[in-house]
């Protein structure tokens, strides 16, 4: 009975109602029923697996401005980032590179309308002693990335990080 008397079930009911009654048209609603195998991709987002070149477009790196002298050491850890990203995807595959979007946004794959903000790559630059571990902030999507000197170091904080996060809730 409450649904009935609740406005947004009413108007999902009937915006579902006329999007049945266009698919009527022209007999599109009939296919759909006889064939919905063959319409889902159409119907249905089927989110496909994270992978490390898309996760490198997908961040935004904000490096300082050039000449500073912080922007040195933002330019050596770059290529730490995508050397990481690749390892993942070679060793442990997407699902880990689903936590490792999970880290940085709270979505472990990329939804069809993007992500917004765009996830963005900054850099920790304090010299506290959890400087050395990534930090994540989901609510705008950036990921800091701490300042290591060496690839082995870079990896090893950021497993680190990503493996004991919990996340929301999520395991």
């Amino acid at each position: 009975m409450w649904s009935t008397f609740n406005p947004l079930y009413t108007a999902a009911t009937s915006h579902l109602r006329q999007f049945r009654e266009g698919l009527k048209t022209l007999g599109v609603l009939d296919a759909i029923q006889m064939h919905p195998d063959s319409f889902r991709p159409l119907m249905c987002h089927e989110p496909s697996p994270v992978s490390a070149d898309s996760m490198d477009h997908l961040f935004h790196i904000r490096l300082s401005e050039v000449g500073i002298n912080k922007r040195r050491a933002e330019e050596l850890v770059v290529p730490f980032w995508r050397d990481y990203l690749q390892d993942v995807e070679e060793q442990e595959g997407s699902s880990k590179l689903g936590k490792i979007l999970a880290f940085a946004t709270s979505a472990s794959v990329i939804p069809p309308v993007g992500l917004s903000p765009q996830p963005s790559i900054d850099f920790l630059h304090s010299f506290s002693p959890k400087s050395h571990l990534p930090m994540a902030n989901t609510c705008i999507n950036s990921l800091q990335l701490p300042l290591l000197g060496r690839c082995e170091d870079f990896r090893e904080s950021m497993d680190f990080a990503i493996g004991n996060t919990q996340g929301f809730g999520r395991e």
